[in-house]
């Protein structure tokens, strides 16, 4: 049993070589940790927190990962949050275009209603984390932090990334053009007469999206791309 006004947070297992939760127990929070199937961190009955590295956040903006989790993370919480933790300065090491990421931060602000916030270390986010627990205790909130979710079906929501991602597209031509051709393999290989026909779309819109990806590319990576692609993902798969 827990003494009364003791904070408790739950932690996804995988988050135990973090460095996080050595934090929390530096400001006297108990950690029990979890095999969970959604978030990292659940500081609420009604609200489970993601935490992503920059390198992470990049990463799993481009296979389609980030999408997926933060929907499901609003789906099953009221008060769903994405903890940023590292430099910003990293953004150049790891993309050649930083409005990808912000685009990105848009769509789940707006989009999935998350609130974002940003901490530059381990020992930051720590206390961020105290923090947000600290203030349902002052709220009252009680209940159990852990309760059943059932996770959907990804495979939709995958799909809509990947159309939404390219240039000129996003969410809603990506639902027309899922809706029209399927599947995104043949959305990205219809022709430029097909793709135009699409509401939204246009002859200009679909010429130079055409244009993108039917272009060869010659020569090496650029070092932020390689950077990524050499970058190894530790946790939060689907």
């Amino acid at each position: 049993m827990h003494m009364k006004g003791t904070l408790r947070i739950v932690a996804d297992e995988r988050e135990r070589q973090s460095g996080v939760p050595e934090e929390l127990a530096r400001l006297n929070v108990i950690v029990d940790y979890k095999q969970l199937e959604i978030g990292d961190y659940i500081v609420a009955p009604d609200s489970a927190v993601e935490r992503k590295s920059i390198r992470d956040l990049m990463k799993s903006i481009y296979d389609g990962r980030l999408f997926v989790q933060c929907s499901e993370l609003a789906k099953h919480y009221n008060r769903p949050i994405l903890i940023i933790e590292g430099s910003m300065d990293q953004l150049d090491k790891v993309t050649e275009n930083q409005m990808v990421f912000y685009g990105a931060l848009a769509s789940l602000a707006l989009d999935f209603k998350l609130a974002i916030i940003h901490t530059i270390s381990v020992e930051h986010t720590a206390k961020t984390l105290f923090a947000l627990a600290n203030r349902v205790m002052k709220d009252n909130k009680t209940g159990p932090l852990l309760r059943k979710v059932k996770k959907s079906n990804p495979t939709h929501i995958q799909q809509l990334s990947i159309l939404a991602s390219l240039p000129g597209v996003g969410d809603k031509l990506a639902l027309r053009l899922l809706k029209k051709f399927k599947t995104p393999i043949r959305a990205l290989n219809a022709s430029i007469a097909e793709l135009a026909r699409i509401e939204g779309m246009g002859y200009a819109r679909a010429t130079r999206l055409r244009k993108i990806l039917d272009t060869v590319q010659t020569g090496e990576k650029s070092e932020p791309q390689a950077a990524l692609d050499g970058y190894d993902v530790d946790k939060n798969q689907v």
